[in-house]
């Protein structure tokens, strides 16, 4: 029978929608029928294209047994940490604080009041390595709730208490300059791997803003080690197993330190930074490697991640059906002989050793994971092998619509189609855009956090959809001309400042007016994307630049103190601060292109200021005085030509009539 998930739009609660436990969402409801029950909430947070917690719910939350238990003794909540990530933010940091380490899926059981007492992550259903069983936890807990009430209480008072007390001081301590980049370059240049490129040891994640800081700081100083730590990462992430040889697109992370064999759940927020990364790779470099990652990486998400709606889907997962069983990787790895099977012997054979598939297999139970450390085979082969694992029974999707998500993917899709002549990637962007609008955004320009088939969610939009929206809308707006989406971006930006802004310049992670819980989230700190904070500082700067406001550039200056504090300690860990920072030393610089819209020699001078690599500039493209943008106004053409504007903090350069002018200009 159903439990209370049934009615939700979450993909990852409706996986749990038939479990014998009776779950409930999170919301007043579970708490209020803890406290009617007596009995403390156990809160279970995940992730759809999560494999452990999968391996989790099959074990026990499918197991009558353990179900039977958990409804007698608990009130049982479940969230998915995308749909709401402020609940998993203020969780999060609790068992991080307990245990040393997080992870999902999370466990932690709660009062009635919501404040947490003991805390894990995936509990097996029989002890093991040391790990007590699932049932031997909740037979614990319940000991403690029924014996030592007030000892738990005594805990649970205090966590809350030491969450509570964690506040960020930095902000309004000045912008990072000169010498707090040069240090976190210094300190990106202790923790590169020389051997195997990244950053630290395994595993290895996709270092996305990091590599946008070191590209920036490339085009802003000439500094060379910065663009080779950059251009060899994205090499070796591009030859190797966490990036899909065959359908492009790249996985979640490296579980290994060499890029070999990835944790294979493909996210939209990896691939819409990566798709990004690689196109301003190729835009500084003329790389024809970081080209061609870039555009099979926004293929990819137009033919995979693409819902019926226009936006796009959270993730595809790691798992898949193989002879009859669910496997990780399954629908990715080969064997020698499979590609046999597809491309005959000596092909076969060929093909092995290009993409480094062995007999013993450099994965599990023989099979190996396609790399490219060498030459690259013939299209056609890599034509016929896609083709057969389409054959292949699919990894799940979640269709979930993450608004901050689709703000980078709208970002990525609408460059990456600029820059390399293919306007089919700019019309999905203003769709996904155009959805955003339609169904995520009210006459307030607040926003919701998630939509499926079509349907909004009930749960609010969070400072990183603010920021990610907006920085996605202002992209599009440089790229199309049309100004509209620098409006939008406006409106969500005032919501920032006004609803998200603490004192001098700090940023929370959830609105002023949002639902209470035991701390308002407010962290600084990437982690796989952008934080909030420093994305909305990079939104800010260039609505800034576009419109001349100083309450934009100011708030952006505000929300920067915190990487001047941070970045020469973590820099790992601020890298999108880093670059929006590099972007303020170099201005932004701030480009009008003014001619008509079917003048290719305007269409030259604008594609030349998108294909500039100026940290963080901000172009505008319209008619000659026009009202589109701040930037076209007062902007004649010259002598009847189009032309281009080039203006740096309150300097202009002359205008310019010539691309190769333009270009220099943009240096």
């Amino acid at each position: 029978m159903p439990n209370r998930l049934v009615g939700e739009t979450s993909p990852y609660l409706l996986q749990h929608a038939e479990n014998p436990v009776d779950w409930w969402p999170w919301g007043p409801g579970a708490f209020a029928e803890a406290e009617r029950r007596g009995v403390p909430v156990l809160l279970s947070v995940g992730y759809s294209s999560c494999h452990w917690c999968h391996v989790m719910a099959h074990e026990s939350f499918e197991d009558d047994d353990t179900a039977a238990y958990m409804n007698e003794h608990f009130v049982s909540v479940k969230v998915d940490r995308e749909e709401r990530p402020d609940v998993d933010a203020v969780y999060m940091e609790a068992v991080q604080a307990a245990t040393g380490q997080g992870g999902w899926p999370m466990t932690v059981f709660l009062t009635g009041e919501a404040q947490p007492f003991y805390f894990g992550t995936y509990f097996p259903p029989e002890p093991r390595h040391g790990m007590a069983s699932f049932r031997q936890v909740l037979e614990g807990v319940t000991a403690a709730w029924a014996g030592r009430r007030d000892e738990v209480a005594e805990v649970a008072g205090k966590v809350t208490r030491d969450l509570a007390a964690r506040s960020l001081a930095h902000g309004g301590e000045g912008v990072p300059g000169e010498p707090e980049l040069s240090q976190a370059l210094l300190g990106l240049t202790r923790d590169y791997d020389e051997r195997h490129a990244g950053f630290g040891r395994a595993p290895k994640f996709p270092p996305s803003m990091v590599l946008e800081f070191l590209l920036r700081h490339h085009a802003r100083t000439g500094a060379e080690g910065a663009l080779q730590m950059a251009v060899s990462t994205c090499e070796a992430m591009a030859r190797g197993g966490i990036y899909d040889q065959l359908g492009g697109g790249f996985a979640r992370y490296s579980v290994d330190q060499e890029w070999i064999v990835p944790h294979f759940e493909k996210m939209l927020y990896d691939n819409a930074l990566l798709c990004r990364v690689y196109a301003h790779l190729a835009r500084a470099t003329g790389s024809g490697l970081a080209r061609r990652v870039a555009l099979e990486t926004a293929d990819f998400m137009v033919r995979e991640l693409r819902t019926a709606e226009g936006g796009f889907a959270s993730a595809l997962d790691a798992d898949s059906e193989l002879d009859g069983r669910t496997v990780e990787g399954a629908y990715y790895v080969w064997t020698p002989r499979r590609l046999r099977e597809v491309l005959g012997d000596e092909e076969g054979q060929r093909a092995a050793e290009l993409y480094g598939v062995t007999e013993e297999g450099t994965f599990e139970e023989g099979f190996s994971v396609l790399r490219l450390p060498g030459a690259e085979p013939d299209p056609s082969v890599r034509e016929r092998l896609f083709a057969a694992r389409e054959r292949r029974p699919r990894p799940g999707r979640d269709d979930k619509i993450v608004a901050a998500w689709n703000g980078l993917a709208i970002a990525a899709l609408a460059e990456t189609g600029a820059y390399f002549d293919r306007p089919d990637l700019v019309e999905r962007a203003t769709e996904a855009a155009d959805l955003l609008v339609r169904l995520h955004m009210d006459a307030g320009a607040r926003l919701t956090r998630t939509s499926k088939d079509g349907t909004a969610g009930a749960n609010a939009g969070v400072l990183e959809d603010y920021a990610d929206v907006a920085e996605g809308f202002i992209a599009l707006a440089g790229v199309t001309g049309e100004g509209v989406w620098l409006d939008f971006a406006g409106f969500l930006l005032d919501n920032v400042i006004d609803r998200f802004t603490g004192e001098n310049g700090t940023l929370y992670d959830t609105a002023h007016d949002a639902e209470p819980l035991i701390r308002r989230p407010q962290d600084p700190t990437d982690n796989a994307t952008p934080s909030g904070w420093t994305a909305a500082a990079g939104a800010l700067l260039s609505y800034a630049a576009h419109t001349g406001s100083e309450v934009h550039r100011g708030a952006a200056e505000g929300a920067l103190g915190v990487v001047k504090a941070l970045g020469p300690r973590a820099p790992r860990f601020i890298g999108w601060g880093l670059a929006v920072a590099e972007a303020l030393l170099d201005g932004p610089r701030e480009v009008a292109v003014v001619g008509p819209q079917d003048d290719p020699a305007a269409r030259a001078l604008h594609r030349t200021a998108l294909m500039g690599t100026a940290p963080g500039a901000v172009v505008a493209a319209g008619p000659p005085d026009g009202d589109e943008f701040p930037l076209l106004r007062g902007r004649p053409l010259v002598d009847g030509q189009a032309a281009a504007y080039v203006c740096r903090g309150f300097t202009c350069r002359l205008p310019t009539t010539e691309p190769d002018e333009l270009a220099r200009q943009l240096e």
